[in-house]
């Protein structure tokens, strides 16, 4: 039987996904415009962040053959192609919002850097505590409450007697996750993925072993990947899968990233509108790329 939700060992990604789109919604301060410092926030999570690596990485390598194109490889060609549709979707979405909402402003971008030294350990390890012990006493909090509501979600209530399946399956998140499935069924997604993305909203990378636990994989750690790549190969269509990698090219924002965003606007109405269109976003482009890849005859 796999692991259980958000296990311990799942806050650890949690923790690792600060590293995202936080420190770039945060550096947004110094924009002294706050239209243009809300446009960079609302645009900062569609780069592609090292949180959607590890489903990246499961995808490619159960679905994308291992050839070389020219003097590349076809996987690093894949990888390489999500960075740039989260580069150029970025793009897209702040044109349309400087189009939209600040039409009639212009304002260059002029940034004057200061002279480079070489830190002192002191005063860097200083810095660090400082910035480090403000933002968990500023968000530490709400995240640390959300993850925990979210573990419960996923463990709770606990598997009847005689069950056979996994343990998340007759959870809160694993019902919720059962209801989902009619929404998710359009662009290809099985019950269980629709369940993987109840405790992917804590962090997007505990969707590969939330993915393990509903396949009540006995693997933990890396060797999910490595044991799930072969099931989901056989059980799920090309077009499955290339719907699921073009939803997380937009996937909608961890929490922490949410919350950031409401310290940092002072308002729910922000992340919300974020989450919403991010998920708007997610959710045509993996149906586009389902439907195609239907059409082209991935649907075996």
């Amino acid at each position: 039987m796999g692991r259980v939700g958000l296990s311990g060992r799942a806050f650890i990604p949690l923790l690792s996904s600060f590293a995202c789109a936080i420190p770039g919604i945060m550096a947004t301060r110094t924009i002294g415009h706050w239209r243009d410092r809300l446009l960079t926030i609302m645009v900062a999570p569609l780069m592609t962040c090292s949180a959607r690596l590890p489903v990246y990485a499961l995808l490619i390598g159960a679905f994308v053959p291992d050839r070389a194109v020219g003097p590349f490889n076809l996987r690093g060609l894949t990888l390489f192609g999500l960075y740039v549709a989260g580069v150029l979707s970025a793009m897209g979405v702040a044109f349309v919002l400087k189009r939209a909402w600040m039409k009639n402003r212009y304002q260059p971008l002029m940034l004057e850097l200061p002279p480079y030294r070489v830190p002192g350990l002191r005063n860097l390890a200083l810095g660090l505590w400082e910035r480090a012990r403000i933002f968990l006493r500023r968000v530490g909090g709400i995240i640390f409450a959300l993850t925990v509501l979210l573990w419960f979600l996923s463990s709770y209530p606990a598997p009847p007697a005689g069950a056979t399946g996994a343990a998340i399956e007759y959870s809160v998140a694993g019902q919720l996750g059962r209801a989902l499935q009619g929404v998710f069924a359009p662009i290809g997604f099985n019950w269980q993925i629709s369940i993987a993305l109840v405790p992917g909203l804590a962090a997007r990378e505990v969707a590969v072993g939330a993915l393990g636990t509903v396949y009540a994989l006995s693997a933990t750690g890396d060797a999910v990947a490595t044991t799930l790549a072969p099931i989901i190969a056989d059980e799920w269509t090309l077009a499955t899968a290339f719907a699921l990698l073009a939803w997380y090219v937009f996937a909608p924002q961890c929490l922490s990233t949410l919350v950031v965003t409401r310290r940092e606007t002072g308002s729910w109405r922000w992340p919300l509108l974020m989450a919403g269109y991010l998920f708007a976003l997610a959710y045509a482009a993996a149906f586009v790329t389902y439907r195609v890849t239907l059409w082209l005859g991935g649907g075996a």
